[in-house]
């Protein structure tokens, strides 16, 4: 498979260091990316996290922007002036550096969770609290799309 899926939850060790799950290490070795590649989220208190893949998508997103624009510059500032390329051990383990565990409120575990060609690292809680949050707002819009097709086929 050549995508990030499902999630697993991992501690950091004395060293501050924590194992990328297997399944995500296979994804980014297949992806050609060396190391691996993140930026704070935009809109959650979490770390995109990604190869080859991510970047390209990051690249197409930027490259629909005017090039001087001040969206493309901000933009760019959030998704790469404050990305970090890490580097992963032979045992799968990066070290999460303060400013990054500090955004996304990590202490001694840290979340993975799949989003295709990308995964977030999480504190537990918060994405237990986030994936709680989620599934009651898939619950409201699964009862809209009903609602429409309703509305639909009585027309």
């Amino acid at each position: 498979m050549d995508r990030f899926v499902s999630n697993f939850t991992n501690r950091l060790d004395a060293k501050g260091r924590v194992s990328i799950p297997a399944p995500y290490r296979a994804t980014l070795v297949r992806d050609g990316f060396e190391g691996l590649f993140l930026h704070p989220a935009l809109d959650q208190p979490a770390l995109d996290c990604g190869g080859t893949a991510l970047l390209a998508e990051i690249d197409q997103l930027l490259g629909g922007l005017s090039p001087y624009s001040d969206e493309r510059d901000s933009l760019s500032t959030a998704l790469l002036g404050v990305s970090e390329a890490l580097k992963v051990d032979g045992e799968g383990r990066v070290i999460l550096t303060e400013s990054l565990k500090s955004y996304a409120g990590i202490t001694d575990q840290a979340t993975f969770v799949g989003h295709g060609v990308k995964f977030q690292i999480w504190e537990p809680e918060r994405f237990r609290a986030h994936l709680a949050a989620s599934r009651d707002s898939l619950r409201a819009f699964r009862r809209r799309l009903g609602m429409s097709a309703a509305a639909d086929s009585a027309s």
